[in-house]
């Protein structure tokens, strides 16, 4: 289940998307709750994930929804960096991704947002388009700093935005045998013509306890990227 993380297949880096999803391809309700969807067994299996790469990374939506800590605390392993991708500065320094805990933090934002961190969390500071930052330029920017190890955590927008982008080495979708009917959507890509134009992927399935995983290599359509400065 984790082998393939151990190395690219395209160049140095390892980047992962995760999603943790209904039967129905909900993430959250409609109100927008959405602890906890995955079962236990999936949720230890989410922090063995953030103990494996260099850096965890999440979308400001979620940050602000659901205040994470992005720490490992179901499973023994070390803890990784921390980042949010806010391009207007819109998350509080209260957030508990910023906690000081001797771990790097990243606050990633547009070149001409205003935003006032905590001390210590590190800003990266690139062009926005349209109020998005492409993933491209935000995974060269993690390796620049050192990360080879990437998880793109959540939420569905900013997983879909790396798998469109194509910068997913893999995906991990995490199926619980809920229905959660109208809600938070899981992946969303741009659309197409016709089903049969769908690039089908190499796909291994795994059971923990009752959830579903689908672990998707993705690695015949994931762009070039780079190298990382350093790895633990």
């Amino acid at each position: 289940m984790f082998g393939p993380l151990r190395n690219g297949a395209v160049d140095d880096l390892v980047i992962v998307g995760q999603v943790g999803q209904s039967l129905d391809g909900r993430v959250a309700t409609a109100s927008g709750h959405s602890k906890y969807i995955n079962c236990p067994a999936g949720i230890a299996h989410l922090h063995r994930l953030r103990a494996l790469v260099d850096i965890v990374v999440v979308g400001v939506g979620t940050a602000l929804a659901d205040d994470p800590q992005l720490t490992v605390r179901q499973v023994a392993g070390p803890q990784p960096a921390r980042a949010v991708i806010d391009p207007k500065g819109r998350l509080g320094a209260r957030a508990r991704l910023f906690r000081d805990d001797g771990m790097r933090r990243f606050l990633i934002t547009a070149e001409d947002a205003c935003c006032d961190p905590p001390p210590g969390v590190e800003v990266i500071a690139l062009p926005a388009y349209g109020g998005n930052i492409p993933p491209s330029a935000i995974a060269i920017a993690l390796a620049r700093v050192g990360m080879r190890r990437m998880l793109i955590e959540g939420g569905a927008d900013t997983v879909s935005r790396f798998l469109a982008a194509r910068c997913l080495d893999r995906l991990h979708v995490t199926v619980a045998p809920i229905m959660l009917g109208t809600g938070g959507p899981g992946i969303a890509l741009p659309p197409l013509e016709r089903a049969d134009q769908a690039p089908r992927m190499p796909v291994r399935v795994h059971r923990m306890e009752d959830d579903v995983l689908f672990d998707c290599d993705l690695a015949a359509q994931r762009v070039e990227l780079g190298e990382a400065k350093k790895s633990r």
